[in-house]
């Protein structure tokens, strides 16, 4: 009985050091915050219309900053004035306060999130109640979202890079949960010039080329999985299809006009495109190359390798989901916003033409010399991440 107990007891307190703490979980819980109330703010946007500052989605965004602010002031105020001299030598010192660098990288990014919020709202009743993704206040609140994100994938990557058995390996997964979730936030930015009416336009791969490739490679050179590419695309995929079919289960009806589309429910964006693929095929390169990952004679094949294959799988899928086939609940392609003549001004299902022959050559040169600049940014953002210990 003894023995039994002492067994158990071992046991318990391996799981307890191996367990991650709540400031870590809470700064991770921002990042989801801050990526499905983006997804939620922009479907509130087609189906009612911005409505008032007060929204569910905002008020779901900015908790993020909340969320941030409340984790990371957490670990570095516990740095600073706490006794652990373990924790002051895993830190670093900004204005006399200590913490990890990721913590004070996700600070600055909360406060740029709550300071673009009065700026936002002004903003709106200014220059109207609905504008682009793109606008002064909204890259503002990206910029804020991407320190955030950045931070939190930051201190994950310290844990990562210094701990070792399961420790780090759980540490591991929710490196690459939130590096998943982060490809989900930035496809929520590429929005404006990845419409499926552009899938066969050069300017859909370049902003295919510039989204990606970075969270994709970087992150590859910290994580311990064998698939570390793949599985961050399974997740943005997984996370674009559950919205896809659970937002409009969820009433909703436009309050402002014009409207051309008749909204009775919340409507969903798009189909998620086939990042998977792309994201297999740069697994696959990085196993095979080995040692060699990483120098710039990779980087322009991981680039064009990322591209080539991209077009080979989203081309033909572009294909499909103009057909009448899509034309369903499970592909999405039926769901217009309330805004949008879609057929009354135009048909819907057939693709833009964006470009003679020759800039469509050009374009997708662009594209392949774009996926290598961005490559490379993400080999040398990886390489600097994977040394990161404080």
């Amino acid at each position: 009985m003894g023995s039994e107990a002492s067994i158990a007891e071992r046991t318990a307190t391996r799981a307890h050091a191996a367990a991650i703490p709540w400031h870590v979980w809470c700064l991770a819980a921002a990042v989801a915050s801050d990526a499905f109330g983006g997804y939620w703010d922009i479907s509130w946007h087609i189906s009612i219309g911005r409505d008032t500052f007060w929204t569910a989605p905002h008020m779901m965004v900015y908790m993020a900053g909340i969320l941030s602010g409340i984790s990371c002031g957490y670990a570095i105020l516990t740095t600073t004035f706490g006794p652990s001299r373990e924790l002051k030598d895993r830190s670093v010192t900004i204005w006399g306060f200590r913490g990890p660098l990721g913590c004070f990288v996700a600070t600055w990014g909360a406060l740029a999130m709550l300071i673009s919020a009065p700026f936002d709202n002004w903003w709106h009743n200014a220059y109207g109640l609905d504008v682009k993704i793109i606008s002064l206040p909204h890259s503002i609140l990206a910029l804020g979202e991407t320190m955030v994100g950045l931070g939190a994938i930051l201190l994950v990557c310290a844990q990562v890079n210094r701990t070792s058995g399961q420790y780090q390996q759980n540490f591991d997964r929710l490196l690459l949960c939130i590096g998943g979730i982060e490809v989900f936030g930035a496809a929520l930015l590429a929005l404006e010039s990845t419409p499926v009416a552009f899938m066969h336009s050069a300017g859909f791969y370049r902003a295919m080329a510039s989204t990606f490739p970075i969270l994709l490679i970087a992150l590859s050179f910290v994580s311990k999985s064998k698939w570390p590419a793949t599985t961050m695309a399974a997740i943005y995929t997984v996370d674009f299809l559950a919205c896809l079919w659970i937002f409009p289960l969820f009433p909703a009806e436009p309050k402002l006009g014009p409207v051309y589309q008749h909204i009775t429910h919340m409507i969903p964006l798009w189909f998620p495109t086939l990042l998977m693929v792309p994201a297999f095929a740069l697994d696959l390169l990085r196993q095979r190359l080995g040692e060699r990952w990483g120098n710039w004679k990779s980087a322009v094949v991981a680039g064009c390798v990322y591209v080539a294959v991209f077009i080979a799988a989203q081309w033909p899928l572009a294909d499909f989901l103009m057909s009448p086939l899509a034309r369903n609940r499970i592909f999405g392609t039926t769901y217009f916003a309330y805004f949008d003549p879609a057929n009354i001004v135009y048909n819907p299902y057939q693709f833009v033409r964006m470009d003679t022959s020759a800039a469509f050559c050009g374009g997708m040169a662009a594209a392949f010399v774009t996926a290598i600049i961005f490559c490379s940014i993400g080999m040398a953002l990886g390489n600097w991440m994977s040394k990161v210990q404080r």
